[in-house]
């Protein structure tokens, strides 16, 4: 595969892919943590007041926090978030790297750069992948999901 083609194609693919998991992921760390946080700050308040369906409210906040807490537990959008930003960041460096023929690419020849540039991307995904693989099967692990050698 030309340079060209494989920095266009699977680098820049891969890239994107990152930067567009890490806003979701971000982004539904961030509702799931700031609903939970204010829903618990809200619960002490309705406990001391006496206003109608108070102790619905009440219940029904607690059980929101207990969920989206327990959520988090289980799909670790911040460990996924920051993965997933932390690869993308790689990635964007090295292409970098690559096309200014610094850092570890400083005095390589075009063919011994490019295979650098190809082994190191590619590492890099792997490492993300091994990393989101472990996060979630320590998860199902944690909360039981895991059948492993149990099932």
């Amino acid at each position: 595969m030309p340079v060209d083609e494989y920095i266009a194609t699977r680098l820049k693919q891969y890239q994107d892919w990152y930067d567009h998991k890490a806003v979701r992921t971000k982004s539904s760390y961030m509702r799931m943590r700031s609903t939970s946080v204010v829903a618990a700050a809200v619960v002490p308040v309705l406990v001391n007041l006496d206003l109608p369906y108070v102790q619905l409210a009440t219940t029904l906040l607690s059980l929101l926090v207990v969920v989206l807490v327990s959520l988090e537990s289980v799909y670790h959008f911040r460990e996924q978030w920051k993965n997933y930003r932390s690869t993308e960041q790689v990635i964007g460096h090295e292409r970098i790297y690559f096309a200014t023929r610094c850092g570890a690419y400083k005095g390589l020849a075009d063919d011994e750069a490019y295979r650098l540039l190809v082994e190191r991307v590619e590492s890099a995904i792997a490492a993300e992948n091994a990393s989101t693989l472990n996060t979630l099967t320590l998860a199902g692990q944690v909360t039981g999901d895991d059948k492993g050698s149990f099932g």
